[in-house]
């Protein structure tokens, strides 16, 4: 007799529950690391974007458009097998053998967070030019130094205006941490591949894929809510 779904699902010892748990949190964990890795990459965009350097500009433009243009899934594996060929080469040159493949989840931030750091450095460069001209320069006319203006009005500024778009960059990211599945991480979408595929429930177990991506979805989307009105506390609204 085959178990029911909730004995399937659960945490017994015939369940999976224990499993899906673990690659749910790596889900997480992956998603959340390539969002941050992201961040800072698309900080450094942003600041090319708005060089008054024509080279910068020109090398932001073409690192937006080539990961806009490009699959993701195609990026994870230039960077995995890449990555790994690279490492490979540098093993055997220094006496080693064999092939030596770089992490999944290395891999897996890494790609994440180039892809999200394309669209990070657009969103960074709109929020910064959102800020008000006033503001720069009365700090400038208190004397502030280009590091304090920095810490002190545009960064908090820059975070403020960016927030309701990084909310959506998030959910993309988490999302895409399903493809980080085809070099072997074992997220949600691979964990419930390798239990259909052991069970012959497949249904069984893509639903049950199904609400945990929803259930993430759901919780960081109202802490993302939260930390919004947070960060507008004191912000007098136009009405």
């Amino acid at each position: 007799m085959q178990p029911s779904y909730f004995e399937l699902i659960g945490f017994g010892p015939d369940g999976w529950g224990k499993a899906l748990l673990a690659a749910a949190l790596m889900t997480v964990s992956v998603a959340s690391s390539g969002f941050m890795f992201g961040s800072v990459v698309g900080a450094i965009v942003a600041s090319f974007k708005l060089s008054r350097f024509v080279v910068l500009r020109i090398a932001a433009d073409v690192y937006i458009t080539v990961l806009r243009g490009v699959p993701d899934l195609l990026v994870i594996y230039l960077l995995y097998f890449g990555g790994s060929s690279t490492i490979t080469a540098i093993a055997k040159y220094l006496g080693g053998s064999g092939f030596v493949s770089i992490p999944s989840f290395a891999a897996g931030v890494c790609a994440l967070g180039i892809i999200s750091g394309a669209f990070q450095g657009e969103l960074f460069r709109g929020a910064f030019l959102a800020l008000g001209k006033g503001e720069l320069e009365a700090a400038r006319s208190f004397g502030m130094d280009r590091w304090l203006m920095l810490s002190r009005i545009i960064v908090p500024q820059v975070i403020r205006y960016a927030i309701p778009g990084m909310g959506n960059i998030w959910q993309l990211a988490l999302k895409e941490s399903a493809l980080i599945s085809v070099i072997g991480l074992v997220e949600i979408l691979r964990q419930s591949q390798m239990g259909a595929g052991a069970t012959a429930r497949p249904f069984d177990f893509y639903i049950t894929a199904f609400f945990l991506y929803l259930t993430i979805t759901w919780a960081s989307g109202n802490a993302l809510k939260w930390v919004e009105r947070r960060s507008m506390r004191g912000v007098r609204r136009a009405v």
